[in-house]
């Protein structure tokens, strides 16, 4: 939220690509002087939804085929680099769909975009509202039927793969509810496909120190060789 506030701070980071949930449309930013390649943005409520900015000489475009029912799961060809890929945006939020409301909506997309996973450059980030602790809950889906069927698919969370964790025993959390520090979640991922992970250098989560003032999110950083 209020990202036109505090998008300097994430700049300090120097990210080619930006996945911001909960961000106000771009006409609403225009006093941040992010210098961004492109941007695009998917929502209903100018002042809350889900926007991803490139740098430098990375380029962003929607792809046609894009189903707007599943909120928000937002298929993006990513150009302009030594590898040009698919991109996943993902809120994960949809009140409308009661009974696969969050992470529901991923596990309906995967399945939507199955031909897509399989080719092997695919990313798919952003705020999933999601947990494997959550599995028990009265739902039609879990976390983890999601994190197997991506397995299956031969697509892979980086944060467990590079700190070699198991999903639901994170040592980082991502969330803390009401900005508390004794109330941690991990429910912010980056999956990727093999030909990602074989390139991946680094996995890092902002901490609750830095980033605590500024969003009870923390920002979840992932660094591949290219």
């Amino acid at each position: 939220m209020a990202f036109r506030k505090k998008g300097h701070l994430i700049q300090i980071e120097k990210p080619d690509i930006l996945i911001v949930p909960e961000c106000e449309h771009p006409d609403k930013l225009i006093n941040l002087p992010l210098n961004a390649t492109s941007v695009l943005w998917y929502g209903t409520n100018k002042n809350k939804g889900l926007a991803v900015f490139s740098f430098g000489r990375y380029q962003l475009r929607p792809m046609a085929d894009h189903n707007a029912e599943l909120k928000l799961f937002c298929p993006i060809e990513v150009t302009g680099g030594e590898l040009d890929f698919i991109l996943f945006a993902v809120w994960a939020n949809n009140p409308q769909d009661w009974e696969y409301q969050y992470i529901g909506q991923v596990w309906k997309a995967i399945h939507y975009y199955e031909d897509i996973l399989k080719t092997n450059q695919v990313i798919i980030a952003g705020d999933f509202n999601s947990n494997v602790i959550w599995d028990k809950l009265d739902r039609k889906t879990s976390h983890t039927m999601v994190v197997e069927k991506l397995e299956s698919l031969g697509i892979f969370s980086t944060y467990h793969k590079h700190n070699n964790e198991v999903q639901g025993r994170e040592l980082y959390p991502t969330f803390h509810m009401y900005r508390h520090e004794n109330q941690p979640y991990h429910i912010d991922y980056c999956f990727a496909s093999n030909s990602f992970m074989e390139r991946m250098i680094e996995v890092e989560v902002g901490t609750f120190l830095n980033w605590t003032l500024h969003s009870d999110h923390k920002p979840l950083i992932v660094t591949f060789d290219f």
